[in-house]
């Protein structure tokens, strides 16, 4: 049973490690493989807290260690990449202006952990998502040529940094949590993954900044 119970922390555990083998694979330009690290680091931070309720363990340590992890992967891991997709684009000393995105990630993250506000919610944008946007751009590149156009640009960095500022923003966004699945209670979100799970399917990779675009306006019209 206690090992068992240890499972959370240790697909925790698998979630930094992701971010640790993401970053040599940024550093060494597999922008590709990076990305996807990202991915399967999102399905571990998942399934953490959902592992975690499952079993019945809650507690100070896997919240500390779950935001330690992500700072690495969903932090400094993304800011690495847009680091090395700047840098392709020559634009030399200003491509360290990318590492603000993991200076905003650990804050976002910093608040998340003290404010009592967004225990049902949240207030900005969290940094799994900011950094699933990121990733989606090298994979759009790699898997969906068509869109070089739009990805391979100074327009689509800034946009990549302009989100970022998203995450220490005062915006309330709902949570994907689930207390039930009932449709009245849970419209709004059936219908986001409903369109969400229709951008994938005919856009791939390029759906994904369209989806977390689409998490904000969402979030902002049923909160009216």
């Amino acid at each position: 049973m206690n090992i068992i119970k240890q499972l959370p922390n240790a697909m925790t555990c698998g979630n930094l490690l992701c971010g640790c083998i993401g970053l040599v694979m940024a550093f060494r330009g597999n922008l590709e493989q990076a990305s996807w690290l990202i991915g399967l680091a999102a399905i571990l931070d998942f399934g953490d807290g959902f592992v975690a309720r499952m079993v019945n363990v809650s507690g100070p340590f896997g919240k500390e260690l779950d935001s330690l992890a992500d700072v690495v992967t969903f932090g400094v891991l993304p800011a690495a990449i847009v680091f090395q997709l700047c840098w392709f684009q020559g634009l030399g000393t200003f491509s360290y202006g990318a590492f603000l995105i993991a200076i905003l990630s650990a804050l976002r993250l910093a608040n998340f952990n003290i404010d009592t506000r967004q225990s049902e919610s949240f207030i900005g944008l969290p940094v799994p998502a900011n950094a699933m946007l990121i990733a989606a751009f090298p994979l759009m590149g790699r898997y969906q040529p068509q869109f070089d156009s739009l990805w391979q640009n100074d327009v689509a960095l800034g946009m990549m940094i302009a989100f970022s500022f998203m995450l220490i923003s005062d915006v309330p966004l709902f949570a994907l949590k689930f207390k039930s699945f009932g449709w009245a209670a849970n419209q709004t979100k059936f219908l986001f993954l409903i369109a969400s799970a229709l951008l994938l399917l005919f856009l791939q990779f390029a759906a994904i900044p369209l989806i977390i675009l689409l998490y904000i306006i969402v979030s902002l019209i049923s909160k009216k």
